[in-house]
């Protein structure tokens, strides 16, 4: 299996347009529902009279904070905890808003109607008496006095103040003893603009309550039924079987369809309350409003080194926005998840950190691919190419001299981690080599020769691959010789059909198409938190893997009862269990059958707990700008990643290259900008929000130098958000060598401003 070619089996459904994705649901009876959403973002409601709109023909109900409160639902808000934090303030999110709105697009009604035109007109005639106040958009401007208090129980706008490392007055005094003594110290202070996440597929979702079980149904796309069922159940205040989420295919997730949202406790609602199905399906425009974002960040670094530009301590401080509400994992991504992809490649003895998650009036944020691992690469690897700049030391030469050596594994990091594997001076001169770094002088001078600027960026990067919380696998025989393959985290477009067949084939050694895996409805129990972290492989692997010894020993102990052996004697290979030295034998599927003939069965089910793992790699991008119109195009770009184990190198490559095409998006093209005077979204459509399109991008080049993971029994290690992590530094580190040192995004209009001397 390992570096074997074969075809993504989700494809040619989906390419030929059978797939079966949310809004396809066309469940009989169901009516409409549309939601009535502020038009500011921060105001206090003074009165709502839906008078008007439950006059018009059609409509079924119309639901405001009043109506859902006789049912119990608990605040859609319910973060993780900060690890290291003194307090998290989680103020109550509300399905509807009651007394106050906090960003522009928070929802106050649903209109439920026999249709969606029906349902829309109505919503129209909806009136609410807004009282507006002043609002605050912009992340530096929330934190300083006087600024607009979104939540009165956090003081200052601030949620969390996070400051684990260096925090004690020991660990402090030696960090500045360390920058007091440092022969260099780099500094940074760069922005991670705020992303819209803009899936192909719109959120949308059917509710439905059925009487006879007391039991809601939500049919919904996500990155996890199991997972999405805890999080919307805990909201509605109901024990967990007593809703069930089922998820089709699904058009892009990134993060945003880990946990749940405002809409789909007033769906059930009103579901129950109609006796008939409630159907919604977001308008683009919604998903601008609605949808979680992400980033949002500024982040101020120091590197301290010494005189051979040997790097000693690193010290970041940073802000994030969370939006006006948390989402399940806005705070931990921009504190845990930043601070466990540090110090990278490099062996730096000594890190102080501090960040402070704020409130703003904004669309909440949340994991969005690399989920504080592209931060924390970009603030290192930016930090890197100043190191090298007041120093004097070339930048490949300053990286060399710091990259942790292979010897030094397992390594204990300075925020408690310890990478279990890496050999990153190999992987950095295989990337060197394969961009031809030696030659790009000679491209750069070409390029100079046609009037355009070439620029080169290097972006070593290492992140964390979340393990924990498990994953769980059910194995089950229905008969007519096929095994089924239950897992819990949901595909959206990793091509987990694809990897988990063949893992399960070669593990019992029958043909693949005997197997179905099967994912997407929480019925099934499988425990599941979600295909997120670029934890599935090894996690949901670990699992299967676990099953698939239990229904081997199981299959021999049966196999001993069948072929009157002792169990010592039974052996298995090549889908059959034998008597070892004898012909005598039993298929794996007729040992199933026979099971069940004695009311036993060979099914099983596992979980598995992975620790983390440490993807890593070297990114090298060029770019060549037109100084007369400021653009900017990528004009190469070569990756060599350490994934650990490649069980299908199709799947890492498409891994690889999507994350790519994201970070790139976000270096060159995207950002949610907010105008901070009236809180509005100005890229709000795609007529204002660049997303990369196939021409924006080189040909890819992705190489792969495994070395195997130590932490799980496939040995494998993250991949779906290495391209990201790596993409932003490598990009923009290229943009600044090219003569325009300037923030993300790098658009046209911004690096001519660079180039001709009139800022960013």
């Amino acid at each position: 299996m390992d570096g074997a070619f074969e075809p993504r089996l989700e494809d040619y459904r989906l390419l030929t347009g059978a797939g079966n994705f949310q809004d396809d649901d066309a469940t009989a009876g169901a009516a409409w529902g549309v939601f009535v959403r502020s038009p500011h973002a921060f105001a206090d409601i003074r009165a709502i009279d839906t008078s008007s709109a439950q006059a018009v023909p059609g409509v079924l109900a119309v639901l405001t904070a009043a109506a859902l409160d006789a049912t119990g639902i608990g605040s859609v808000s319910v973060p993780v905890p900060v690890p290291g934090s003194t307090g998290l303030v989680s103020p109550h999110r509300p399905s509807l808003a009651r007394d106050c709105v906090r960003h522009v697009g928070d929802p106050v009604a649903l209109v439920v109607a026999g249709s969606e035109a029906e349902a829309r007109d109505a919503a129209e005639l909806i009136e609410v008496d807004y009282a507006a106040r002043d609002a605050v958009t912009d992340i530096v401007r929330a934190t300083a006095p006087g600024a607009p208090q979104i939540w009165p129980e956090a003081p200052g706008n601030i949620a969390v103040d996070w400051h684990p490392y260096g925090a004690k007055s020991e660990d402090r005094a030696e960090l500045d003893r360390i920058f007091a003594g440092a022969a260099h110290i780099a500094s940074v202070r760069l922005v991670n603009q705020r992303i819209v996440m803009a899936p192909m597929e719109p959120r949308a979702g059917v509710a439905v309550y059925e009487p006879e079980t007391d039991r809601y149904v939500l049919h919904v796309a996500s990155q996890s039924a199991f997972a999405m069922r805890q999080d919307v159940a805990r909201t509605m205040s109901v024990p967990v079987d007593k809703l069930r989420v089922v998820s089709r295919d699904v058009g892009g997730a990134f993060g945003m369809r880990t946990s749940g949202y405002p809409e789909y406790p007033a769906m059930l609602v009103a579901a129950k309350m109609l006796g008939r199905p409630v159907r919604w399906c977001s308008t683009r425009q919604e998903g601008f409003l609605t949808d979680n974002q992400a980033r949002d960040t500024i982040i101020e670094g120091r590197l301290a080194m010494d005189a051979d530009g040997k790097f000693l301590a690193l010290d970041i401080d940073s802000i994030a926005a969370l939006g006006a509400y948390h989402t399940s994992h806005g705070a931990f991504i921009a504190t845990v998840n930043f601070a466990r992809c540090l110090p990278c490649m490099y062996g730096i003895p000594a890190v102080g950190l501090r960040i402070r998650c704020l409130f703003t009036n904004t669309v909440p944020t949340g994991p969005y691919r690399g989920a504080g691992r592209p931060e924390a690469n970009y603030c290192l690897e930016r930090l890197v190419e100043e190191a090298a700049r007041i120093t004097g030391i070339d930048r490949i030469e300053i990286r060399r001299r710091n990259l942790i050596a292979p010897a030094r594994m397992p390594y204990k990091t300075a925020v408690g981690t310890t990478y279990d594997s890496g050999d990153f001076a190999a992987v950095f001169d295989e990337a060197l080599a394969s961009a031809d770094v030696a030659g790009f002088a000679e491209r750069r001078a070409t390029s100079q020769a046609a009037g355009k600027r070439r620029g080169l960026g290097v972006s070593c990067f290492l992140e964390i691959a979340g393990g924990q919380p498990g994953e769980g696998a059910a194995i089950a025989f229905p008969g007519s010789s096929k095994l089924l393959l239950a897992i819990g985290v949901q595909a959206s477009g990793q091509g987990h059909r694809t990897v988990y067949r063949r893992l399960v084939a070669d593990y019992l050694g029958i043909p693949a198409e005997l197997i179905e895996v099967v994912h997407g409805d929480s019925d099934d129990e499988v425990p599941s938190a979600a295909a997120v972290a670029s934890r599935s492989t090894m996690s949901v692997g670990g699992a299967v893997a676990g099953a698939l010894d239990a229904v081997i020993e199981k299959g021999k102990r049966l196999a001993a009862h069948v072929l009157e052996a002792a169990e010592a004697d039974i052996q298995y290979r090549g889908g059959v269990f034998e008597i070892t030295g004898t012909d005598r034998k039993i298929a794996l599927f007729e040992l199933a059958d026979r099971a069940k003939q004695l009311g036993d069965s060979l099914d099983a089910k596992s979980s598995f707990d992975a620790a983390p793992s440490f993807p890593n790699g070297v990114h090298v991008a060029e770019v060549e700008i037109d100084p007369a119109t400021g653009r900017t195009t990528l004009a190469a770009y070569t990756c060599v990643d350490d994934c650990g184990r490649v069980l299908q190198p199709v799947l890492v490559e498409g891994q690889v290259q999507g994350g790519v095409a994201q970070g790139v998006g976000q270096a060159l093209l995207e950002w949610g900008h907010y105008d901070d005077a009236s809180g509005q979204l100005v890229a709000g459509s795609f007529m204002d929000y660049t997303i990369p399109r196939a021409d924006d991008l080189p040909d890819i080049v992705s190489l792969l130098h495994p070395v195997r993971c130590t932490t799980n029994p496939l040995g494998v290690k993250g991949v779906g958000e290495a391209g990201t992590t790596a993409s932003l530094a490598a990009v923009m580190n290229a943009v600044a060598d090219a003569g325009a040192n300037i923030d993300m995004p790098a658009t046209p209009e911004r690096v001519w401003r660079a180039l001709h001397g009139g800022g960013s």
